[in-house]
């Protein structure tokens, strides 16, 4: 990109922002801002405007309270876009059925972006993104798009950003007003900008880097680091499994080590860890560089559903019926994204099994268009089951006691405990248990 020259971004005092993608990180980010700034919050989703305008959040990051009392503005109206000094891009980056960066979505973002910037110039206006990418994508790839889009010269009439999210869905410790938020500019001039911006949400303080391509590499190795480490430990439950050795129990042991890194097995999905790491992947391939550590954590937790359906498969009788306990990919959170639970269910029923499927958080509309699965809507309505997969540990499952499995199932029955939340209760003899 050219060096910049003139003008300076705009003054903070003089910013009011947009923020491009309602999710799970664009509308926790849109609201903290509003206490702040004049900011509009913009997603391409009607309904989710709509929904968002009454006080509902189907992501369940934002009360209806927070909704009501804020000065956000809502639209799903790209006349409404331009104008602003800063537009703060939050959509989504997923990967495709081979696995690929799909970058359509901030495709998608940076024309409707660069469309606004035509429209109505701010001079120094300032386009971030916060959306996971790899290295380079943003300079490389979003900056032509805006400038092809606006007519203006990128560096020059307006400038790049880049401040990775950090949102934990479900999480209410480590929120966006409470995480160090890392920052980048184009130039210093930008990055002091956005450091004033976001810091005034968050009081965990902003950490500058020195340029945006390290800014996108911190956010993609924050996840492929944990998705690692939890492979790491998926293998080992395969080589314990195989012994007769709970890993929980293991786990506790070596836990008691001051400096032993405390990861569980298990499904590894949601639109973070189970992703990020194909994206460093997928670029290391481009500069030819094969990424064996991270394209072999991928493989063994992208396998973690077809070794936990084989388990549950050798310990009951062909054609069971199985009652599978979560279709998220985390505890108490309703995001259906990338869910392993759903790849379970497949191959649970490739091997013969009938299954059903009970989630008290899950939208079964999502469900059903996403995975083509039918939630079960009450427990009570259930009994008689060859087995029971504790697949994700929502606190309604977490609650329930022995008494309350042996209702669901057939004497004889198998527990199969994913997460290890009964391991700890007496489990009646009529039942058997397993966990990984």
């Amino acid at each position: 990109m050219p060096a910049a020259k003139s003008p300076n971004p705009a003054p903070l005092q003089a910013a009011s922002l947009a923020v491009i993608g309602l999710g799970y990180v664009g509308l926790p980010l849109a609201l903290a801002l509003a206490k702040h700034f004049p900011v509009l919050g913009f997603d391409i989703d009607r309904g989710r405007v709509d929904e968002l305008r009454t006080g509902i959040d189907r992501t369940k990051e934002a009360d209806a309270e927070a909704l009501r009392s804020s000065s956000l503005r809502l639209s799903a109206d790209p006349a409404d876009l331009p104008g602003h000094a800063v537009y703060i891009v939050t959509v989504p980056t997923p990967v495709d059925a081979q696995n690929q960066p799909d970058l359509g979505p901030v495709r998608s973002a940076s024309r409707t972006v660069g469309q606004a910037l035509a429209r109505n110039p701010v001079p120094g206006a300032i386009v971030v993104y916060e959306s996971t990418v790899y290295p380079g994508v943003t300079e490389e790839i979003c900056g032509p798009i805006l400038e092809a889009e606006s007519g203006l010269t990128c560096g020059k009439d307006f400038f790049l950003g880049y401040s990775p999210e950090r949102i934990n869905p479900g999480d209410k410790v480590h929120t966006v007003d409470k995480i160090t938020k890392v920052v980048a500019g184009q130039t210093p001039d930008v990055a002091a900008k956005l450091a004033d911006i976001y810091g005034q949400i968050t009081t965990g303080g902003i950490h500058l880097a020195p340029n945006i391509k390290t800014a996108e590499a911190a956010k993609v190795i924050e996840n492929a680091q944990r998705d690692i480490n939890i492979a790491f430990v998926n293998e080992i439950t395969m080589i314990f499994g195989k012994m007769g050795i709970s890993t929980y129990d293991v786990l506790e042991a070596a836990g008691t080590k001051w400096n032993f890194l405390k990861f569980q097995p298990g499904l590894v999905g949601g639109h973070c860890i189970g992703v990020d790491p194909y994206y460093l992947a997928h670029r290391a391939e481009e500069l030819g560089h094969h990424a064996r550590i991270i394209l072999s954590g991928r493989a063994i937790n992208d396998g973690m559903s077809r070794y936990i359906g084989d388990c549950v498969s050798a310990r009951i009788a062909p054609g069971s019926q199985i009652l599978v306990l979560g279709l998220t990919f985390k505890e108490d959170v309703p995001d259906l994204r990338n869910s392993k639970v759903a790849d379970l269910i497949v191959h649970l029923r490739q091997l013969g099994h009938r299954v059903i499927v009970h989630d008290p958080l899950a939208n079964p509309d999502e469900a059903q268009h996403e995975y083509g699965i039918m939630l079960t809507p009450k427990l009570d309505q259930i009994g008689g089951c060859d087995a029971i997969v504790a697949a994700v540990p929502h606190q309604a499952y977490r609650e329930m006691t022995p008494t309350g499995l042996v209702r669901l199932l057939k004497p004889g029955g198998l527990v199969a405990d994913l997460k290890g939340i009964w391991r700890n209760q007496a489990i009646p003899e009529s039942l058997k248990y397993w966990t990984l």
